[in-house]
């Protein structure tokens, strides 16, 4: 949901500025996304939508009324089709929880809520998918895991012949179903899973991938692999500052031993003897200062 909602609000212009959870005994973290404004507060990504769009964000401005319904069905599709086995991969498959999810989720929750909230997103995923894919002809959980792995990958197929060779799914501009498609795959495509079943599928629709660079690219300043040009920007900059003063300080430190070796030379004078404090250090005030 959360990349779902800043894509919407990069298309939309909408003036969204992401906090980090800083308090998660105050917001439970399945209530996240959460949207603050002034007073308001919302907690559904649905609910969030609706009100940027009563703000006059609106990111579907000029869709015809047929290309509204086509959004609302893929959406339909999308939530159908693709979610249980993007649940799946994150919440259910065992190494990718293990590896990646669980330190990623419980790094960003206070304890001791860390201990045993991933494990109760875990099981809710879980129960949620055996509950609405689970009915007959699928008894076992592996046929259920099957089953929901072959329509995301049909799901998958299908976004890409509607995209084609086209920009975004709509002609040149995006929109809200281009936020809920980029919401669903950028996880899959970004997150290095050590099980990648869905993941290699998805690479192998190269208009699906591009799709995803191109919005990483031009919405959030990211490069194909994952780095902001502003970023390394910054960061050359600072090398660049770094490398002058060290050269301004070697300047420094040269015109110093110059002046040192044409000033007349004294003969070396005796050293005071230090007494001992107790405990065996010297009581000089350089050691006083040292840490």
């Amino acid at each position: 949901p959360q990349s779902l909602l800043q894509a919407y609000a990069k298309f939309s212009g909408a003036p969204l500025a992401v906090n980090t959870l800083s308090n998660s005994w105050r917001v439970p973290k399945e209530d996240i996304p959460v949207l603050i404004s002034e007073d308001i507060v919302i907690s559904q990504p649905a609910k969030i939508l609706n009100f940027l769009r009563k703000q006059k964000y609106n990111a579907d401005y000029d869709l015809s009324a047929k290309q509204g319904a086509d959004t609302l069905a893929y959406i339909a599709l999308l939530e159908e089709k693709l979610l249980p086995a993007l649940l799946h991969t994150f919440w259910v498959e065992a190494e990718n929880y293990c590896t990646v999810t669980r330190p990623w989720f419980a790094s960003r929750i206070a304890f001791p809520l860390s201990l045993y909230l991933p494990g109760k997103m875990s099981r809710k995923v879980l129960n949620r998918i055996l509950l609405t894919r689970g009915g007959p002809p699928l008894y076992s959980l592996s046929e259920v895991e099957a089953q929901i792995y072959r329509d995301a990958k049909e799901c998958l197929n299908l976004l890409s012949k509607r995209l084609g060779t086209s920009q975004f799914f709509f002609g040149d501009t995006p929109t809200t179903l281009d936020a809920f498609v980029f919401g669903f795959l950028a996880p899959i495509y970004k997150v290095c899973f050590p099980r990648v079943q869905l993941q290699e599928h998805l690479k192998q629709l190269p208009n699906l991938c591009r799709f995803c660079d191109d919005i990483l690219t031009c919405y959030f300043r990211l490069t194909v692999s994952g780095h902001s040009p502003a970023g390394q920007d910054t960061a050359d900059a600072n090398l660049q500052k770094l490398t002058q003063l060290v050269n301004k300080e070697s300047n420094l430190i040269e015109k110093m031993d110059d002046n040192l070796r044409k000033s007349p030379q004294h003969p070396p004078r005796k050293l005071t003897t230090l007494k001992l404090a107790a405990g065996g250090e010297e009581s000089s005030p350089l050691n006083r200062l040292s840490p």
